[in-house]
């Protein structure tokens, strides 16, 4: 039907229409034939019939009933009054109970439409009665088949809609989670291709202009009172040099992840356990302990992304209500642990890389740690939590001679 309502079951074009035209050819059926065998009331009954036709073509036709459920029911009725008339005059009126009780079911609320289905069945086997002058079983079993039939085909279809619509928006839901997939690769793609390049200067550029100066500074040192000009070239080359290492520095800094711009590891850590408190059932603790002190670039980012993974193996897989992320610093390395109250796990059956269980990220994370010549642990058993552990050591200060003290400008 093109008529709707609020919450209405929609059928398809072609069934619309072949109610539509059900319903039409029924009413001419019961005028041709009340006609052709000169019935009494014969024109009453083509009026009644082309009565009908023109309320029922209505329906359709004015938008208010189209939109309104009010409107739908009150046409309906109109429908319905038109249909008794015409039964009160012929027999063959019985037969459009059939396509009513369709309109019944499609218009009237879920609960509404079995009632005024089984009040049109009833009206339809008294009224082919009536014109009888009898009343048998047979007379009742074929209303009430009818409207049998019509309840199932109805609630069949709804179904089957309702099954529909929900497959398709699990598609569009699929459809949007793949879009937000593709986004995160992409973005995560961008940001370990900068976390790259941040280490590559820091390791290559950084360190090699850091020992060039040195070096110059020691050549300046070491020249003779009267090589004036020499060791004014030796200054200039060396301070190209700091320049140069500053601009390095500065390429670095814009290279590392948003979450340590402006802030010390320690801050990016605190800040990543408020935020996973936050967004997740987890009372997440960050402790410091130690002398803090300015790490090297690639070892704050590595530090960064594996309490980041370890937290998100937590929240996805361990079940747990506390997390606790502590970084010591101190001697010459830094150490990163990570312990919660979760369900735990046999580490031994990780061998092999799981990622259901968590086994990329882990070797991911262990990758991190060994690409620093650090060390990533991992303790855990069924039932009592697990505790990550990675530790990475410092660089050693570089200096220009055996016997020089460490120069403030040594460590990029």
């Amino acid at each position: 039907m093109t008529i709707s309502a609020p919450t209405p079951a929609p059928t398809s074009r072609a069934l619309t229409w072949c109610l539509h035209l059900l319903f039409v050819g029924l009413l001419a059926l019961a005028a041709v034939r009340a006609v052709a065998d000169d019935a009494p009331h014969a024109g009453a009954t083509a009026v009644a019939a082309a009565l009908c036709a023109l309320v029922y073509a209505a329906g359709p036709a004015l938008p208010a009933i189209r939109r309104s459920r009010r409107g739908a029911a009150l046409w309906l009725a109109a429908v319905e009054a038109c249909w008794l008339a015409l039964l009160a005059l012929t027999a063959d009126g019985v037969w459009l109970a059939f396509p009513l009780y369709f309109l019944q079911l499609h218009l009237l609320p879920r609960r509404v439409g079995p009632a005024a289905v089984a009040l049109t069945a009833a009206g339809a086997a008294l009224g082919f009665a009536a014109h009888r002058g009898t009343f048998d079983a047979a007379m009742a079993i074929g209303p009430a088949l009818g409207a049998a039939v019509a309840v199932a085909v109805v609630r069949g279809y709804q179904a089957l809609y309702r099954e529909s619509e929900e497959r398709r928006r699990l598609i569009e839901e699929l459809t949007t989670t793949r879009a937000d997939l593709a986004r995160a690769q992409h973005t995560a793609g961008v940001l370990a291709e900068r976390e790259r390049l941040a280490r590559e200067i820091h390791d290559t550029l950084a360190q090699g202009l850091t020992s060039i100066q040195l070096l110059l500074r020691a050549a300046e040192r070491a020249l003779p009172p009267t090589a004036a000009g020499a060791a004014r070239y030796v200054e200039q080359a060396r301070q190209a040099a700091v320049d140069n290492l500053a601009e390095a520095r500065r390429f670095v800094a814009a290279l590392a992840p948003p979450a340590l711009e402006d802030t010390t590891l320690a801050g990016a850590l605190e800040r990543l356990c408020a935020t996973a408190a936050a967004r997740h059932p987890l009372t997440a603790r960050f402790h410091l302990t130690g002398e803090p002190a300015a790490l090297p670039t690639a070892h704050e980012v590595a530090l960064l992304r594996i309490a980041q993974s370890a937290l998100a193996n937590t929240v996805r897989h361990a079940g747990a209500t506390t997390a606790e992320v502590t970084l010591d610093q101190g001697g010459d390395g830094v150490t990163l642990t990570v312990t919660d109250d979760g369900s735990g796990f046999d580490p031994d059956r990780l061998s092999v890389p799981d990622p259901a269980a968590g086994g990329y990220g882990l070797a991911a994370m262990r990758a991190r740690a060994e690409a620093l010549d650090g060390t990533l642990t991992l303790a855990s058993a069924p039932g009592r939590g697990t505790t990550l552990t990675a530790r990475l050591p410092l660089p050693p200060p570089v200096s220009a001679d055996p016997g020089q003290a460490p120069d403030p400008e040594a460590r990029p």
